[in-house]
């Protein structure tokens, strides 16, 4: 049985911690990449935007780069980077509650686990899927915020507090910020085949390693991410359409369903569109996985060295004090006397 398969001793917080720095430092770095997938998401072909009398001087977007240089060009670098800020949020509460609750569950199936034998496949991919499904829970509203912050044009803007009471004020009510919760329990099958083919890739490649070097955990990140990513694709496309605004075609009406957006694009845009945005989808998520393990490896094995400098410092002040008894009792007798 591989070493790092058993729960880590730094416990679900340390996990979750790790997780969640690994996360923000590896979202942060391609940001531009996220906001540029969900634009490309979201908007419709030209040929089907003029027949529904949209704006003709709304920018359409052909390719990541396209898209990179036309709102470089419009709004300037900092357009690449609007709503970072309540990104990185949702990305820190999503990874730690993620990471946490995977650890939890993990622990409690080798706790109740007979035998010791590595779990199968399907356990991994059930493991990830209740951890994936518990984070969506208490996470989403910041995901829906967020896409509504990335899909806002540079005079519609707003901060995170104006774009949750925009959701809230809109026919949904409070109930808008779980948007696309149905999607997103679903989509929990992502994550889910994400982390259960990087635990089967490292159990594969590299047996009985206690420590992955960064490289290692990068290139089993990005392999992971990439098969997640074209297995959920239309879904995540889907997601993204239902928190978005409703595209004009549509006249203000929001979508009820993900079934509702792959129906819609598939009869206005044709099946492919299911796939559209998958270039920087895939990009990001090899950068960002790539980069979030090698930096969850790593902060992982900072918390377990310095947990071991904590116990040895301990160990030296019992030692010292128990010293210090063993003298005080040899003293007392000498002074009675």
């Amino acid at each position: 049985m591989a070493v790092q398969s058993k729960p880590a001793p730094i416990g679900p917080w340390g996990k979750a911690t790790a997780g969640a720095a690994g996360a923000v430092l590896a979202n942060a770095l391609v940001y531009p990449l996220d906001l540029v997938k969900t634009k490309l998401q979201v908007q419709v072909k030209p040929s089907d935007t003029a027949k529904t009398d949209v704006r003709s001087d709304e920018a359409h977007y052909k390719s990541t780069w396209d898209a990179i240089s036309k709102i470089a060009s419009s709004e300037g670098i900092s357009g690449l980077y609007a709503g970072m800020g309540g990104s990185l949020i949702g990305v820190a509460s999503t990874n730690f509650a993620y990471f946490y609750w995977y650890s939890v569950v993990r622990t409690v199936y080798w706790k109740y686990a007979k035998g010791s034998r590595q779990p199968s496949t399907v356990v991994e991919l059930s493991l990830g899927a209740v951890a994936g499904a518990l984070a969506q829970l208490f996470t989403i509203p910041v995901a829906v915020i967020t896409t509504r912050q990335q899909t806002q044009s540079k005079e519609e803007r707003k901060g995170i507090i104006d774009t949750a009471r925009e959701v809230i004020d809109g026919e949904d009510g409070i109930w808008g910020l779980w948007r696309g919760l149905k999607a997103s329990l679903v989509l929990v099958i992502n994550p889910s085949i994400t982390y259960g083919a990087y635990e089967r890739l490292k159990d594969v490649l590299f047996p009985g390693k206690k420590n992955l070097s960064p490289w290692e955990a990068f290139a089993l990140g990005a392999m992971s991410k990439a098969l997640a990513t074209i297995a959920t694709q239309p879904l995540i496309v889907a997601k993204v359409g239902l928190q978005s605004k409703p595209p004009a075609a549509r006249q203000g009406k929001p979508f009820k369903s993900f079934v509702e957006v792959m129906q819609f694009i598939i009869e206005n845009e044709g099946p492919r569109s299911l796939f559209k945005g998958i270039g920087p989808q895939i990009l990001k998520g090899l950068l960002v996985q790539g980069i979030l393990m090698m930096t969850k490896e790593r902060v992982e094995l900072m918390f377990v060295l310095f947990i071991r400098y904590l116990q040895a410092v301990r160990s030296r002040q019992l030692r010292r004090s128990g010293d210090l008894a063993a003298a005080a009792k040899l003293v007392a007798p000498m002074t009675v006397k």
